[in-house]
């Protein structure tokens, strides 16, 4: 099983390794079906393990039944460098409740000794017909320096170009590069569908993307106390413009903070939203997964 990180660090390396086997209890069902629109199925079992008991000798099923049993009956595999994006493409051939998406990391592009040799190969990836997606890919400037910013803009508007040749969903890495992002979604021309993945900023960002009809996915990290400028951004969001991630098998949502993350864990995040919003549960969990389908496809 892989082992990959959708931002590498050691310390993510350490945290996942001492709270391997430590899942939360299942949450309450939801009303209706909705979608994790961004997980790491290759980093949550290879690292942290399978939730509840499932089979570990089919780690990919364990983690879908557990999620499906909750209400969470699709998933969106998110790649990370040419190795997952194909591990993930070739997850969602044999998994029909599993679609993929494909990208190097703005993390990863720095680091890379033949940029475009990779940006070949997620090319060639992203014309499978189950990988619905490219992404992750955007602009890091939290751990990245100013030496490697050029790297990560060349990849993201390769990206870009990308998503637009295959007609595929653009999925957005956005930390600490706001401004930049747009920057470079506007000056390239964006994809038809822009989920910016882990919507991190404020309201004021947030109605600057819902005005270009970007998609807002909200992660865990919208119910930590902390987080109140994620909620506002949420309560603007129509409806139709919010999907729910989990990154997992990062960003646990509360009160579970802390623990391995996985997709059974969305309920969570989806009634944290609809407190925010101030939407009716079965009304949100329709309208998470009606756009899930507008910006993935059908699954089945």
């Amino acid at each position: 099983m892989l082992s990959l990180m959708s931002q590498p660090t050691e310390s993510r390396s350490q945290r996942a390794a001492r709270r391997a086997g430590e899942f939360p209890p299942a949450p309450e069902p939801l009303p209706r079906p909705v979608l994790d629109s961004h997980t790491h199925l290759d980093i949550t079992v290879s690292e942290v393990g399978v939730p509840g008991a499932g089979d570990a000798t089919d780690p990919v099923t364990a983690a879908i039944d557990v999620a499906t049993a909750v209400g969470v009956d699709r998933l969106v595999q998110v790649g990370v460098d040419v190795e997952s994006s194909r591990w993930g493409a070739d997850v969602a051939d044999r998994h029909p409740a599993v679609l993929a998406t494909v990208a190097l990391h703005p993390n990863e592009a720095p680091r890379l000794a033949d940029l475009d040799a990779a940006l070949r190969e997620i090319e060639s990836l992203a014309a499978r017909d189950r990988v619905r997606g490219v992404g992750e890919t955007g602009m890091d400037f939290f751990r990245t320096g100013d030496d490697g910013r050029a790297a990560q803009e060349e990849s993201f508007r390769a990206h870009i170009a990308i998503a637009k040749r295959y007609g595929k969903t653009l999925v957005i890495h956005d930390r600490d590069a706001h401004a930049d992002v747009l920057r470079i979604l506007d000056d390239e021309g964006a994809p038809d569908t822009v989920v910016m993945h882990c919507f991190s900023g404020d309201a004021q960002f947030a109605a600057e993307c819902v005005r270009r009809g970007y998609l807002l996915s909200f992660a865990g990290t919208v119910t930590f106390a902390s987080a109140g400028s994620l909620r506002e951004a949420a309560a603007l969001t129509p409806l139709d413009q919010i999907l729910v991630e989990t990154d997992a098998p990062y960003l646990t949502p509360m009160p579970y903070r802390g623990r391995p993350n996985a997709s059974y864990l969305i309920p969570l995040t989806v009634r944290a939203l609809a407190d925010a919003t101030g939407a009716d549960l079965d009304d949100l969990c329709a309208a998470i997964s009606t756009t899930g389908e507008r910006a993935f496809g059908p699954w089945y």
